[in-house]
């Protein structure tokens, strides 16, 4: 598969592409890596499309500014922006997951004449908040641990996850998941664990999830660390304040969405609350038997609902 360096928006990607065709830009979310994508690239670009995904700022391959700003949201979708404009393209469909999700939905707003369509897996829509987010989680999430709030402060997370990378995503990779009525890690009892305590050590690897792919993730993340990926989460307040022109509003390109049923996400925020917010929205897919990683997890039917969505997308754009 074909890889390179783009230097876009002040920042070098990495970026990995296939295909040749209407173009179909891929944003991996927390803690992952252009490599998340490995089981779309092929398929998409198989079925007629150029398939692209960089290592986003702040992971892998790809520049890591030390200002923690540099990750605000008007980076991160302008990093997307320019890489379509070094493809030669005008518009693309955007696919996002976890946290390349909240990018691409921004993507929409911000940029909405070179959006094409957008999915977003695992995180739905959310509009703007009425007041900086963190304050919000603070007063919901008083008595309880909440990981965004945990990952605020810098240099507590980023030491205990690079502490042992192989462990962080072992643990991460087989435990974002959440059987229903179950606690989550990731909004749980405020009783003093870290944050990987609460996901306990797996028995074994899933079947979705070979010992060479973990490693993969885990030798990347030891040769970087985390705190790229973790300062986006430092920008949530910053984004807030500097988007007041998004208040109220709406995705206007066609949409879809995509998420597994046992996504601890999801149970905090269901796909159903993005309804009202997308105007031309093509309906949700919920996976079965997937957790957070949907995309890893059940290749097969989330290429097939994501090849659907591209070829109606496709469709509008030559009527």
């Amino acid at each position: 598969m074909p890889e390179r360096t783009v230097a876009v928006n002040g920042v070098e990607l990495h970026v990995v592409e296939e295909g040749a065709g209407p173009p179909v830009i891929f944003a991996h979310g927390f803690p992952e890596l252009a490599y998340s994508w490995r089981h779309q690239l092929p398929a998409i670009a198989a079925a007629g499309y150029r398939a692209v995904a960089p290592d986003q700022r702040g992971y892998g391959r790809s520049g890591k500014p030390d200002d923690i700003a540099a990750y605000d949201i008007r980076h991160l979708a302008g990093d997307l922006i320019a890489l379509l404009d070094d493809l030669g393209e005008q518009r693309a469909v955007f696919v996002g997951h976890d946290w390349g999700s909240m990018v691409v939905w921004q993507t929409a707003l911000l940029h909405p004449d070179r959006v094409a369509g957008v999915c977003g897996m695992s995180v739905p829509f959310s509009p703007r908040p009425p007041r900086p987010p963190t304050e919000l989680w603070r007063e919901a999430f008083r008595d309880q641990f909440f990981y965004i709030l945990h990952f605020q402060e810098p240099g507590v997370a980023d030491a205990e996850l690079a502490a042992d990378p192989a462990v962080t995503m072992r643990r991460l990779l087989c435990g974002v998941r959440v059987e229903p009525g179950a606690e989550s890690g990731l909004v749980s009892a405020d009783d003093g664990r870290d944050f990987l305590d609460r996901f306990p050590e797996p028995d074994g690897l899933p079947a979705w999830l070979s010992q060479a792919e973990l490693d993969h993730y885990a030798a990347e993340f030891a040769r970087t660390g985390f705190t790229g990926g973790l300062n986006w989460y430092r920008n949530f307040d910053r984004n807030w304040e500097i988007t007041p022109e998004l208040a109220g509003a709406k995705v206007q390109v066609p949409s879809a969405f995509i998420g597994g049923e046992l996504d601890p996400v999801l149970v905090g925020a269901p796909s159903s609350t993005q309804g009202g917010w997308l105007t031309r929205h093509q309906g949700d897919v919920l996976v079965p038997d997937a957790g957070h990683w949907v995309q890893q997890e059940k290749p097969d039917e989330v290429n097939a609902a994501l090849l659907a969505f591209l070829d109606f997308v496709a469709e509008q754009e030559r009527a």
